[in-house]
C-alpha cells in the first residue's frame, strides 16, 4: 500500500491510529505539538516521517489524505485548512462543535470536491454490521426500542463533558438502527467534580414510528461496560463490546392471549457469529479506498451533521439544567 496518509495528534487515540496505518504501510507523516511523543514514535515506527508542523504535511505533494485525532477544538480550523490544501480528511469524532462549523465544513469539502469522512468507528464494527442487517432482513420483527450504555471509571475530560467524549458513537448506532434522525432529544445529567462539565448524562430519544431510545454515559462508572440492546416484536439483541462474544439474540416474545393477556414466552439465548477483525483498521481502510475511488464515505459529513445536530439538542437540553 502506499504511504499516502498524514496523522494529526497522536495522542490515547492517535496512537492506535498510528499503529493501524503503519501496519497498513499507508503512513506517510505524524505531526505532534509534543516533540517527546514525536521521538517516543521516531524510534518505534522509523520509516515514517515525523514533523512539528501541521503545514509541512498539507504542503507535501506525496500526502493524499489527513486523519486528525487532535482535540475537538481544532477540528474546524485543521480540517478546513486540509480541505482547503487539496486533502482528502478523516476527522475522528465530532465532526465540529457546532452545527454551523459542521454545515461549512461539509459545504467547503463538496465545493472543493474532496472526502470528509467522521471517525464514527462503531460503523465499522463487524457486530454493529451484522445487527443492522439482522434489521434490515426483519429478524428482530418492529423496532420497538433502542438503549446504549456506555460507562467507565477514569479519563476525566477537563475541555468537554462525558455527552460529547462518549456519546457521538452511540447516537451514531441509535441513528443507523432506527433508520432515521430522531425527531424528539432531551437530556438530564450532573455535574459532580466540576459544576460546568456534566460527569454523567441520559439521553433520551424519539424516532419516527415510535421507536425509542435512551443513551446512557458516564465516567464516574464503578466499572466499564460498552452495551447496545434492541427490543423488536420478535426478538431482542445485544451487542455487548467487553464481551468475547459480541453479538446475542434473545428470540423472547410477547403474545397477546384472548386479545388483552400479554404473556412472556422466554427462550434461550443465542450468540451470532460474526466476522473477526479490527473495526478501526476496517474504518481506516475504508477511508483509504474513498480517496483512491472517490466514493462517498459511509460515515460522511451528512452522518457527522446528523449526530452533531443530536449532540447539539442534547446540550441546549442540558445547559436548562445549569
Amino acid at each position: 500500500m502506499d504511504r499516502i496518509i498524514g496523522l494529526a495528534g497522536s495522542g490515547y487515540w492517535g496512537r492506535n491510529i498510528l499503529r493501524n496505518l503503519h501496519g497498513m504501510g499507508a503512513l506517510h507523516t505524524v505531526c505532534d505539538s509534543n516533540p517527546g511523543v514525536l521521538d517516543e514514535f521516531r524510534e518505534k515506527y522509523p520509516s515514517a516521517g515525523y514533523t512539528l508542523s501541521f503545514q509541512e504535511m498539507l504542503d507535501n505533494r506525496d500526502i493524499k489524505g489527513i486523519v486528525l485525532a487532535t482535540p475537538a477544538v481544532t477540528h474546524f480550523d485543521l480540517a478546513s485548512r486540509a480541505i482547503s490544501a487539496g486533502k482528502d480528511v478523516m476527522v475522528e469524532k465530532p465532526l465540529a462543535l457546532d452545527i454551523s462549523s459542521g454545515s461549512r465544513l461539509a459545504d467547503l469539502a463538496a465545493r472543493e470536491k474532496r472526502v470528509l469522512m467522521v471517525g464514527h468507528i462503531l460503523q465499522y464494527h463487524p457486530a454493529v454490521l451484522k445487527l443492522r442487517e439482522m434489521v434490515s432482513s426483519g429478524v428482530l420483527g418492529e423496532i420497538y426500542y433502542i438503549y446504549s450504555n456506555r460507562l467507565n471509571i477514569g479519563r476525566i475530560r477537563t475541555e468537554e463533558n462525558v455527552l460529547w467524549s462518549f456519546a457521538p458513537h452511540d447516537i451514531s448506532v441509535a441513528i443507523l438502527m432506527a433508520g432515521s434522525e430522531p425527531v424528539d432529544v432531551s437530556a438530564t445529567g450532573g455535574a459532580f467534580l466540576n459544576g460546568e462539565i456534566q460527569d454523567s448524562v441520559i439521553i433520551s430519544l424519539g424516532f419516527p414510528g415510535n421507536v425509542k431510545g435512551h443513551v446512557f454515559v458516564s465516567w464516574l462508572n464503578p466499572f466499564k461496560e460498552q452495551k447496545l440492546v434492541l427490543t423488536g416484536s420478535k426478538a431482542m439483541a445485544v451487542f455487548d463490546d467487553t464481551s468475547v462474544e459480541k453479538l446475542f439474540l434473545y428470540p423472547h416474545r410477547i403474545d397477546v392471549r384472548e386479545g388483552k393477556v400479554p404473556v412472556v414466552m422466554k427462550a434461550e439465548c443465542q450468540p451470532v457469529a460474526v466476522e473477526s477483525g479490527e473495526p478501526l483498521r476496517s474504518e481506516l481502510e475504508h477511508f483509504i479506498d474513498c480517496i483512491r475511488t472517490r466514493k462517498t464515505p459511509r460515515t460522511d459529513a451528512r452522518e457527522g451533521l446528523r449526530v452533531l445536530k443530536v449532540l447539539s439538542r442534547a446540550e441546549e437540553s442540558l445547559s436548562k439544567q445549569f
